[in-house]
């Protein structure tokens, strides 16, 4: 079955904007509201048209999860497993789970998507961010984005590829919810790049996610040039026109950190983003449930810096040991950290072979969405 065709005059993509544009895109959108209540009749016309434009209306699975968990390793404070689950017949997220290794009544759980690159499921900032995440107390999942790592069942490039990893996305929560004594009270997301766009999608459209950190990607001015971020019109419709800004405010007034950058499309952070989103926090009277980590000399990654940002504002909002992962001489310290090559990272190997029924291809998996999406809403 082939995709329908989308609408590309309704796309906004990459550089949509210029930077002034953007900013006066944002003026335009706040003189659509006074109030709490009139902001929350604009909210939900853009998750509307999240749903709307990214064909996820109607979608509401609950397919068996058929989860497959193995070969165990155990470090310091922490563990970590190979992990895969379905989050459609036939449809595998495959990815790498990380515990802690002290015993607790109840864990907080976290998301870890991750940006576009060389299979970053792999790469040393999010094997740090997971662990150190884990021996502060998460339960912590790292998987791959669709197309990447162990995703080969469709490229990425994909034409209904954001609306396949916002099913994985949300699956996710459905895995995590489903392991012993995590708290579905404390749910975080956080990543970086094409892993923020996941973050805030996700964050938008699940009410499930209690914390969020988006790192260098929430931009008045940029929507991301990737079919998994802007390949559909979920900006812009013949009724309502948005920016990636008030996605990410869909967040309130759940607790969110922006992290931004000077070397990206996130430099303005300080001046344009964050008063806007902080705005509409002040309407819940929550403006302290939001705040920004803005690094003016750095680039676009998910560094040290960047995660010694995000380490505590998910302890504070998690109820996380901060302690943890803190030394002696107060500083935060992931040298403790053991970083594994990809191969034991791997969930499919000659011991742990894919399933023969797993789904391949555009037609197979367009045929897929199509059986569960092309629902009505209940």
């Amino acid at each position: 079955m082939r995709a329908q065709a989308i609408d590309t005059t309704m796309l906004c993509r990459g550089p949509y904007f210029t930077e002034a544009e953007g900013k006066e895109a944002l003026m335009r959108f706040a003189s659509t509201y006074q109030d709490l209540k009139g902001w929350e009749k604009r909210a939900e016309q853009i998750r509307q048209g999240i749903l709307q434009g990214g064909r996820l209306t109607g979608f509401a699975t609950k397919a068996p999860l058929k989860p497959i968990i193995h070969s165990k390793r155990v470090y310091q404070g922490y563990s970590v497993e190979n992990v895969a689950f379905e989050s459609l017949p036939g449809f595998f997220v495959t990815g790498n789970l990380y515990r802690p290794l002290k015993e607790q009544a109840s864990y907080a759980a976290v998301l870890s998507p991750h940006g576009h690159g060389d299979n970053p499921r792999f790469k040393e900032s999010v094997q740090k961010r997971c662990a150190a995440l884990a021996t502060m107390g998460a339960v912590v999942l790292s998987f791959d984005m669709v197309g990447y790592g162990e995703s080969d069942q469709i490229k990425h490039t994909y034409s209904q590829v954001l609306t396949l990893q916002a099913i994985n996305s949300m699956r996710a929560v459905d895995f995590l919810l489903s392991l012993p004594k995590v708290d579905p009270a404390r749910i975080g997301v956080t990543g970086e790049s094409g892993g923020g766009t996941q973050t805030f999608l996700l964050t938008a459209l699940d009410k499930r996610i209690a914390v969020s950190v988006p790192v260098v990607m929430v931009s008045a001015h940029f929507f991301g040039g990737c079919n998994c971020e802007s390949g559909m019109p979920i900006h812009k419709s013949k009724d309502h026109q948005t920016s990636n800004v008030e996605i990410a405010a869909l967040a309130a007034p759940r607790p969110m950190m922006l992290i931004s950058d000077g070397k990206d499309w996130t430099k303005n952070t300080p001046d344009v983003e964050y008063p806007y989103i902080r705005n509409i926090y002040r309407l819940y009277g929550k403006e302290d449930n939001v705040t920004y980590e803005h690094l003016a000399q750095e680039g676009h990654d998910y560094g040290i810096s960047k995660r010694k940002a995000m380490y505590p504002f998910m302890a504070k909002h998690l109820g996380l040991s901060l302690q943890a992962i803190t030394s002696g001489a107060g500083e935060i310290d992931e040298s403790f950290i053991k970083l594994e090559p990809e191969q034991t990272l791997k969930v499919f190997d000659a011991s742990h072979k894919k399933p023969a029924y797993a789904v391949k291809g555009e037609d197979a998996v367009t045929g897929l969405l199509t059986s569960v999406t092309n629902k009505k809403t209940k």
